[in-house]
């Protein structure tokens, strides 16, 4: 019991929600990926991998969760420069070589290991910004450079990711407005920022609707896709049903009968009929499979288990002393949640299709193990948050037993003031 203590410490509650998320995982992925069983011939190769790219995540989350949280800080230095040098790489090849998949150059290949660099991306402007924005706190909020530097930061790194990941970029942008937002940012610059980008977003539709879709320009190649998903959403043309092409628009189509055929407990694991038609069941649409077989229920459990994460992750943000700590948690936090709502309003209909995995859940390498790193930093934080509350304790007891009744309260020392001191030697 004592060895289980130690290997796996911070917050109880972050470690139950992970676990049950690898679970749902695990039961859902092996359901989901009948098609690559069919293309392999291999009926336990799929969840075999992903089940062993879950236990090298769950040695990820013990690793990171024993890094003291100050030692994040220095991330940002080699993950930013890296960062931009894999995603220019990424692109360049996809221009150059034409080298795709579905469409779109993300991955790179290493000794036959794909790696996206997008999500070491994100990873790296999340912790740049916690670090910015702790540094640069005043008291009537963030300094005016906090906000020029992270538009520095976060605007090269979106840019790049834009022309292959457009969702991606979006869903950064997003996060890091948020932040900004938390950080105490002035709202004046944050306001302006929303119509700079109101702006450039009509540019960008326009520009979609204008050019035409068999123009090979060098970054627009996937104009097409976008003035599709964006007219497939925005129609509201109704198409009865005899005359209903369920070929046009597959993914969406087999998503919503999934979803339509389901009802309060799902058809159970294993039965789903929908994931032998529904392109990237297992990933991007693999809600719709989670509803599909455990109704609506199990998809209300498996959202619950965001907001839970995004909940617990505030307090323990709450208890921390200092601002980088509690900044990276909530980052984090927002990331992941947003993509996971993100993934779930693309699989019920509330938003154009989109690349993103459900975080923990869809089957995945890089994103799979980056997220485990996510949640190792959010265990480490509420490991410091942890001993902030033993110290407090202690030092109460200490003074309780000191301090006559009828006696004035000693001074404090310099342990009191600084009560995070033993935990960060």
């Amino acid at each position: 019991m004592d060895l289980v203590k130690n290997i796996f410490k911070g917050d109880k509650v972050i470690w139950i929600i992970f676990l049950c998320l690898c679970l749902i995982s695990i039961i859902e992925v092996f359901s989901a990926a009948s098609t690559l069983t069919y293309k392999s011939g291999d009926h336990w190769g799929p969840i075999t991998q992903h089940s062993v790219i879950l236990m090298v995540g769950v040695v990820v989350v013990v690793f990171m969760h024993n890094i003291p949280y100050k030692w994040f800080q220095v991330f940002p230095v080699f993950l930013i420069p890296l960062s931009l040098v894999l995603l220019a790489l990424v692109t360049l090849m996809g221009v150059l070589t034409g080298d795709r998949v579905n469409g779109a150059a993300r991955w790179m290949t290493f000794f036959g290991v794909q790696f996206q660099p997008s999500e070491l991306a994100k990873m790296a402007v999340i912790i740049a910004v916690s670090f910015i924005l702790s540094k640069k706190q005043d008291d009537e909020g963030a300094n005016p450079k906090a906000f020029k530097y992270i538009m520095y930061i976060t605007g090269a790194i979106c840019i790049l990711i834009a022309p292959e990941n457009l969702s991606t970029a979006m869903l950064l942008f997003g996060v890091v407005f948020l932040m900004m937002f938390i950080g105490r940012v002035a709202m004046k610059k944050l306001l302006s920022l929303i119509g700079i980008l109101a702006l450039g977003a009509g540019l960008m539709v326009a520009v979609v609707f204008v050019v035409p879709e068999n123009s090979e320009l060098p970054f627009l190649h996937r104009l097409s896709t976008w003035k599709s998903r964006i007219t497939n959403f925005t129609s509201k043309e109704e198409v009865p049903a005899a005359k209903f092409d369920i070929d046009k628009d597959a993914q969406i189509a087999h998503a919503r009968i999934a979803i339509a055929t389901s009802n309060v407990v799902g058809k159970a694991p294993g039965n789903s009929v929908q994931r032998d038609f529904l392109s990237q069941a297992f990933s991007d649409f693999i809600y719709a499979i989670i509803v599909e077989e455990l109704g609506l229920l199990g998809g209300g459990f498996v959202t619950m288990l965001y907001i839970w994460l995004l909940i617990r992750a505030g307090r323990i943000a709450k208890k921390c002393e200092r601002t980088f700590p509690a900044f990276l948690v909530m980052g984090i936090a927002l990331m992941l949640v947003s993509q996971a709502l993100l993934n779930m309003m693309v699989a019920v209909g509330l938003f154009p299709v989109t690349g993103q995995p459900l975080p923990l859940i869809s089957k995945g390498g890089t994103s799979t193990l980056i997220n485990c790193a996510y949640i190792g930093m959010i265990l480490s934080v509420s490991r410091y948050t942890a001993k902030l509350d033993e110290e407090k304790e202690k030092n109460n007891q200490i003074q309780m037993e000191i301090v006559a009744p009828d006696e004035e309260a000693a001074e404090p020392t310099s342990q009191m003031l600084n009560s995070d001191a033993e935990f960060e030697e």
